[in-house]
């Protein structure tokens, strides 16, 4: 062992330190993580604040490659020791109320009264960690907090909802009215399926196709797409614009993707349709 490497009741420590901040975060519990982290360090050996804050970023990206949300504020890095996925599902299996509820948090919507107004200015484009799925490693259990997210329409809504808002007063501070006024919910007038949510405008009057994509977590979370929405994203991309709100809630953000998914996106396979074969 070099002096590089965390011994395994260094990281069954450090891991459990980890999930008691993501209960508590998901349950809406107040926590400190400098008193966390200064507990933490008195059972590593002589480990600095540097070091402990580098591996719960580490743990950040295992619970992303799990299909888990990471606590908010520790970002995702990607060189991490192969115990550690090891013992982050080990606590994980010991502990299935943390799953429960991490994927309760993701079909609980925020209550309008407390979901803020999104700022015109957008947030940078974050750098999303996914498994390398060419590496052809595989995890004893995968969870899906981005689809059962996915699944929850009153969230999705909300996202919409917000940026219909923001497009109106974008185009009503410009001076353009009656743009502003013809902003459509098309996913709610027309109904859903088209590939798009928002029917907007540049204030030239030329149209903005608005995909929306949702989430209560942080920017790094990765979301799902259709093929309806590439199709459209591909034959469009001119005027297609899919915008990722998060931290939905009272202070929510955004970032901005124009023109074809598979340009501004690195996708990944994540389900097949499939029939027997005939024979």
């Amino acid at each position: 062992m070099t002096a590089r490497d965390w011994s395994g009741a260094e990281i069954a420590a450090t891991v459990a330190s980890y999930l008691e901040m993501l209960r508590l975060e998901v349950l809406g519990q107040p926590y400190s993580k400098t008193m966390f982290r200064d507990r933490l360090r008195a059972l590593l050996n002589n480990r600095t604040h540097t070091a402990v804050e580098y591996k719960h970023q580490n743990i950040s990206a295992v619970m992303m490659r799990l299909g888990l949300r990471p606590i908010k504020g520790y970002q995702p890095a990607k060189n991490y020791q192969h115990a550690l996925i090891t013992e982050v599902q080990a606590q994980l299996a010991s502990s299935p109320s943390i799953i429960e509820q991490v994927l309760a948090e993701a079909l609980h919507t925020p209550d309008a009264a407390a979901i803020g107004a999104l700022d015109f200015e957008w947030s940078p484009i974050p750098k999303i960690v996914l498994p390398d799925a060419r590496a052809g490693t595989r995890t004893a259990r995968r969870y899906d907090y981005a689809a059962v997210e996915a699944s929850n329409r009153k969230l999705g809504d909300g996202g919409e909802e917000a940026v219909v808002e923001l497009e109106r007063r974008r185009l009503h501070s410009a001076g353009k009215r009656k743009l502003a006024d013809s902003v459509e919910h098309v996913s709610k007038t027309r109904g859903d399926g088209l590939g798009y949510d928002i029917l907007s405008f540049e204030e030239s009057g030329k149209e903005r196709l608005l995909e929306v994509k949702t989430t209560k977590s942080r920017a790094e979370t990765p979301f799902f797409v259709s093929r309806n929405e590439l199709q459209l994203s591909q034959e469009q991309p001119e005027v297609f614009h899919l915008i990722r709100v998060f931290n939905f809630g009272p202070t929510p953000r955004w970032y901005h993707l124009p023109g074809s998914i598979d340009t501004t996106c690195e996708l990944q396979e994540s389900t097949f349709l499939a029939v027997p074969k005939a024979g």
